[in-house]
């Protein structure tokens, strides 16, 4: 195994607990690290924004139309050094070759909902997200993008589950490097 940590990338739907979960994961990360190699957390949407990676504003919708070119020219060098947990609704532009795990985190339609209308989506954008999850819109990507060996799916339904799904990862991570 090489000195060059893992890139790890969770995905799902918008409202499956993503970025929770991301944040977790590299924390307990760096935790088990002991202060060598730290694992970088990376919340894609917020980059995209902030360096503004798009080419329009979806005003329906209230998000970036995003650049996956503009993406890619900065997310690339990152990638290369390794040890980035990147959180992102959809990864089908990141090359397989650049990532070690995927972890496609998946929520039942209810509970999804109830976390969607939380955060003030509107119904249309609701409806959308739900049957981007009925349809296995991001689940579809991962598994045709990413070789089905780096991919772990975890239900992300209730605040107990996130500590089991860090250590199955954990686990998954462990068992990849062997």
């Amino acid at each position: 195994m090489s000195d060059k940590l893992p890139n790890i990338v969770v995905t799902g739907t918008p409202g499956v607990g993503k970025t929770s979960l991301a944040m977790l994961l590299a924390d307990t990360l760096n935790e088990e690290c002991k202060g060598l190699k730290q694992f970088t957390y990376l919340n894609l949407g917020k980059l995209i924004k902030d360096k503004k990676l798009y080419e329009t504003w979806n005003e329906e919708y209230d998000v970036p139309e995003f650049d996956e070119d503009k993406i890619m020219d900065e997310l690339e060098p990152m990638l290369n050094e390794g040890g980035y947990v990147v959180d992102f609704h959809s990864v089908y532009f990141i090359p397989d070759e650049l990532i070690n795990i995927v972890v496609l985190l998946r929520c039942d339609n209810t509970i999804l909902y109830d976390r969607l209308f939380a955060r003030g989506y509107s119904e249309k954008k609701i409806k959308e997200n739900i049957e981007c999850e009925i349809m296995e819109v991001t689940s579809d990507d991962v598994r045709e993008n990413f070789q089905e060996h780096k991919i772990i799916e975890l239900s992300n339904e209730q605040n107990e589950q996130m500590m089991s799904n860090i250590e199955q990862i954990i686990q998954f991570l462990k068992n990849s490097y062997q």
